[in-house]
């Protein structure tokens, strides 16, 4: 089965090259030349218009099976293309995370800015309490 299918390829591919059409015109041209040989015409036209039939079954079936193979690979292509798709929605969504993990880290780092000032604030806060104590006593001059 696998041999024809091989064979079937080959004319397949062959039947579509510029060689075939020289082909077939020279079979056109050999049928037509019959009437050299003594066949009568309608004898040729039977020929050719058997020939023709025969071919034009043959090249449906030939069409067909180009068909088939075709939606195959096409449909073996659509599932690829689904498993793509679902890869770039999970690296989406990861690159969702990621996004949010870098939200958390920002204001992670925001609140710890925060609690350095506040401490910094504290330390001045102390030294000055510190300092107030260890000045004399000054007042005020009002006016």
């Amino acid at each position: 089965m696998e041999k024809l299918e091989k064979i079937s390829d080959r004319i397949t591919v062959w039947i579509g090259t510029p060689i075939s059409i020289v082909v077939h015109t020279i079979i056109f041209i050999v049928i037509f030349s019959l009437k050299f040989l003594g066949y009568t015409v309608d004898q040729i036209l039977l020929i050719l218009t058997t020939a023709v039939s025969l071919e034009a079954i043959y090249l449906s079936i030939f069409i067909q099976m180009s068909v088939n193979k075709t939606k195959l690979t096409i449909a073996g292509v659509e599932k690829d293309i689904d498993d793509i798709q679902e890869d770039v929605q999970e690296i989406s969504e990861d690159i969702e995370d990621i996004n949010e993990d870098d939200e958390e880290d920002e204001v992670i780092n925001t609140i710890r800015d925060i609690e350095e000032k506040i401490v910094k604030l504290h330390k001045e806060v102390v030294d000055l309490k510190v300092n107030k104590t260890n000045l004399p006593n000054l007042k005020l001059k009002t006016n």
